[in-house]
């Protein structure tokens, strides 16, 4: 068993990085940045890419690579691919948002976890998990948040058609992890009410403990995909699974 993961520098993803190599499962990272500490704490058994999700050409022309096809060959069984880097994008109503800002947030949060997923599809003979990680903004709608939610309900609904496809040896699932204590909850506690009608709401989570920890989540996610139940059901909630 081997596993990919976009986002493991920082927040859940480098929870989950860490989570996913104490199990001694060889772990392919990819973000713009490394993760020293992990690559000390783990030598020869986790491997990173620098890239940035935003650059379509560059991620199309890694996927057909040889690091990729490199590190798929090491072991034809059980393969995990988590999507787990995502930006917020722009917090803003409709008419404030930046013609930018957008176009970063759809390549990093739809259209990196679409490639990767296809390209894993068609090199990878064996088992393939898919976890799209989403959120409960795809569910339900926050003022000031049509972008990220937006975004987060196409992985929603890519993992209900992917699922519809029945392929023997596929399993996906787009799992919502609940409110986590990251440098995101951070920007948001930080954004104006202008922007984010809801921030209250937010600044409350945290001033009352109620944001889960980057590591508890991580186990918890980590749990689910490895489970006889992944894949039973193509969009979930974390805070819901028994």
């Amino acid at each position: 068993m081997q596993a990919i993961l976009t986002g493991h520098s920082r927040g859940l993803g480098a929870a989950l990085a860490a989570e996913l190599l104490d199990r001694g499962i060889p772990l392919l990272g990819l973000a713009r940045q490394g993760n020293p500490a992990l690559a000390a704490a783990y030598p020869g058994r986790l491997s990173e890419a620098a890239l940035d999700l935003a650059d379509d050409a560059a991620l199309r022309a890694w996927l057909d690579g040889q690091q990729l096809g490199d590190f798929l060959a090491a072991d034809d069984g059980p393969l995990l691919l988590i999507n787990n880097a995502g930006v917020l994008g722009p917090m803003a109503a409709l008419e404030a948002q930046d013609a930018g800002e957008i176009a970063a947030a759809i390549a990093i949060n739809v259209s990196a976890p679409l490639l990767f997923s296809a390209a894993l599809a068609r090199r990878h003979a064996g088992e393939l998990r898919i976890l799209h990680v989403s959120s409960g903004a795809a569910r339900h709608p926050y003022p000031g948040w049509s972008i990220y939610g937006a975004s987060k309900a196409a992985l929603d609904h890519h993992a209900r058609c992917v699922a519809a496809d029945g392929r023997a040896k596929l399993r996906i699932c787009a799992l919502a992890p609940g409110v986590i204590d990251t440098d995101m909850q951070t920007r948001i506690r930080a954004s104006a009410e202008t922007d984010f009608p809801l921030k209250d709401k937010f600044v409350a989570l945290k001033a009352e403990g109620r944001l889960s920890t980057p590591q508890g989540a991580a186990r918890a996610v980590v749990d689910y995909l490895l489970s006889e139940k992944f894949g039973s059901q193509p969009v979930a909630d974390l805070r819901e699974l028994g």
